[in-house]
């Protein structure tokens, strides 16, 4: 059986050393960018290899792509074959708890083609509470053979965004926390507000009080409470730069709405054009 969406802490541990598993560790930390790598050689997953956000799960930035552009898709079939990731197998993605790292690796397999991904809900935090068992140092997998093709009607690029934003059938989501929508603060962009037309679902509005995420009918209604009756395939995911969008499209098919589409510049690469237009509310 294939695990696409989320994977619990008792099924994991039970699979710990199964050689058909890849357990990634992709915790993160924007302000301190060596932090996760830190913490991973530190405490991990055993079986755990590292993927870094800067590193591994984006591609090169150009000052107007956005701060996490997608990965080149050969550079990401070998990174993902480094990390002895190959066809068929099944991954657990996981960082330090929300998900918000680990979606971004979920929905990259994904876009190559690998639906055997899940994140693991709770992440470390969650692991470490139930005094389950860690290893320390760096840990490698054989390297494999990845041979993903990406999968083009999952991405939308700024022109694209800028055909749909006006049309009704189409839902522009916004990820980022509710003041960074209204554009009231922007701690990282150069310009506060967003994209014409959005509304916004909050990732972190996926979780509940423990930090989990919410069960799929519950998931489902706050969804529909935002989009109303916009059609899964008409729904575009973004955020501030293309990483926490990835965790409302794991949320959106976890609630079995399926075939949304992610905007990998997101806000960042919206507002470095001065020429695109800009919402405050």
């Amino acid at each position: 059986m294939a695990y696409a969406t989320l994977m619990s802490t008792d099924l994991l541990a039970a699979r710990l050393g199964d050689p058909a598993w890849a357990v990634v560790d992709c915790r993160f930390m924007l302000a301190h960018q060596a932090w996760g790598e830190r913490e991973y050689l530190a405490r991990h997953i055993p079986g755990a290899v590292y993927a870094h956000l800067d590193r591994d799960l984006s591609g090169p930035k150009t000052g107007r792509n956005g701060r996490h552009p997608l990965p080149d898709v050969a550079a990401l079939r070998r990174t993902l074959g480094r990390l002895g990731v190959a066809d068929g197998m099944q991954v657990v993605a996981y960082d330090q708890d929300t998900g918000m790292f680990a979606s971004r690796l979920w929905w990259l397999l994904r876009w190559l083609g690998h639906d055997a991904v899940a994140v693991l809900d709770g992440g470390m935090a969650r692991w470490l509470a139930e005094g389950r068992p860690t290893s320390r140092g760096e840990e490698r997998r054989p390297a494999r053979e990845f041979s993903g093709l990406a999968r083009p009607d999952m991405v939308v690029d700024a022109a694209d965004v800028q055909s749909y934003m006006a049309l009704p059938s189409w839902r522009l989501v916004d990820a980022r926390a509710p003041e960074r929508y209204r554009g009231d603060s922007e701690p990282i962009d150069r310009v506060p507000g967003h994209i014409p037309g959005a509304v916004n679902h909050c990732f972190q509005w996926n979780l509940d009080e423990q930090g989990q995420f919410r069960a799929p009918e519950a998931l489902g209604a706050r969804f529909r409470d935002t989009l109303g009756d916009a059609a899964a395939g008409h729904i575009i995911c973004y955020c501030g730069s293309g990483v926490t969008a990835c965790h409302n499209l794991l949320a959106l098919e976890h609630a079995g709405l399926r075939g949304a589409k992610l905007y990998p510049g997101s806000w960042s690469e919206w507002s470095s054009d001065p020429s695109r237009s800009v919402e405050r509310s």
